[in-house]
């Protein structure tokens, strides 16, 4: 993804571009799977924890990120393909899958989270879909 196209998604989100911003999608983009916070630490390294935080709490806030509470009990961040940005509505909610033993999180895009019926007087405001096993890389290892 370009600078331009990432400028784009910020002005699309009300996202002001900063240099940092700019760098933080990135690096969430050119991953290819969710990051948690200290991996994006690694990643970017001239970027303290604190600022990392920040930028991904206002990502979140403008549905720029997912929010994916993974099967290691750590919090990981992917950028959002949805184009509702003002309401929690969010059609690109997709299930994600752990892999038990090399520890990767991975996106299942295509799998889309079911709809829910939940009682009256529920209202749900986030789901969150996660499979648990072995990706078939570590499946093998296994055989």
């Amino acid at each position: 993804m370009s600078t331009i196209e990432i400028q784009s998604l910020f002005a699309e989100h009300g996202i002001k571009d900063t240099g940092n911003r700019l760098l933080i999608a990135r690096a969430l983009h050119e991953s290819g799977q969710p990051l948690s916070l200290l991996e994006l630490e690694a990643i970017l390294g001239t970027i303290d924890k604190s600022t990392i935080l920040r930028t991904l709490n206002l990502f979140r806030e403008s549905h720029l990120v997912h929010v994916i509470e993974s099967g290691d009990g750590c919090t990981r961040y992917e950028i959002c393909q949805s184009h509702h940005h003002d309401d929690d509505e969010d059609e690109d909610a997709h299930l994600h899958f752990f892999c038990e033993s090399c520890h990767q999180t991975i996106c299942l895009s295509d799998n889309h989270i079911p709809q829910i019926e939940l009682p009256d007087g529920y209202v749900a405001r986030s789901a969150n879909f996660l499979v648990k096993g072995l990706c078939p890389k570590c499946a093998k290892k296994v055989r």
